[in-house]
């Protein structure tokens, strides 16, 4: 104990496993925010349609939507990456990020589903019989009406949920993403010494995960007042 104490506080540790290996952090940092970045976009069109699909009156799309949501969130993610990973790298010619961002789309897409469709249903049902009294279609209520509503009171489900997905986009060091903790792997295994590198690591994750905590309570905070999306 009084030896990792040790390493802990002394700076000359920081400076070989931190300070002299920054540009590999660095590049980490920028891989772990592309490839959550668009996974995060993915998952939203995923979340969004399977979260109205599962509010259909329709049962087949109700039933599929249904069946992808549970399927999804009952198998653990890193499963559901090596299989995208192995059994669609093939058909991207082998690109290792196009699996990874479709693996991580889908988990996420499951959990955004479930959220939306949480949203949607707390919008009083009087408003969807109002906008189709009012000639509006289905869709155009939908679209108009219910989603910006929802949209609105599931903005903290949905920051924690994105938020997630960038602590789980760590798992794609298995696979040889360079991102963050495949970063931290690296200077490991060139110095020996784990506990620095992972606390750094563990450290950008929070001013990451943080920051993007503190901009979605502004955004909810300003649409509380304006009454807007």
């Amino acid at each position: 104990m009084e030896y990792l104490l040790q390493e802990l506080f002394d700076p000359l540790v920081w400076q070989r496993t931190v300070g002299a290996y920054m540009p590999v952090f660095i590049e980490g940092m920028k891989n772990t925010l592309i490839i959550s970045a668009q996974a995060l976009v993915l998952a939203f069109i995923i979340g969004i349609t399977s979260g109205v699909m599962r509010v259909s009156r329709t049962r087949w799309i109700n039933r599929t939507a249904t069946a992808y949501v549970e399927i999804i969130r009952n198998t653990p993610l890193l499963v559901q990456l090596i299989i995208f990973y192995f059994g669609l790298g093939p058909l991207f010619k082998n690109n290792q990020t196009i699996p990874l961002v479709l693996g991580l789309g889908v988990f996420t897409g499951a959990y955004v589903a479930e959220i939306v469709r949480g949203g949607i249903q707390s919008v009083a049902r009087g408003q969807m019989e109002a906008s189709l009294s009012v000639g509006m279609t289905y869709s155009q209520a939908m679209r108009l009406i219910i989603l910006p509503q929802a949209i609105r009171r599931i903005l903290p489900a949905l920051a924690g949920q994105f938020i997630s997905l960038i602590k789980d986009s760590s798992l794609v060091s298995v696979f040889g993403y360079p991102e963050l903790t495949h970063a931290a792997n690296r200077v490991t295994a060139a110095t020996f010494r784990a506990l620095v590198p992972s606390i750094f690591v563990a450290g950008v994750y929070f001013v990451i995960c943080y920051s993007i905590s503190q901009a979605i309570g502004l955004i909810e905070r300003r649409t509380a007042r304006s009454g807007q999306i």
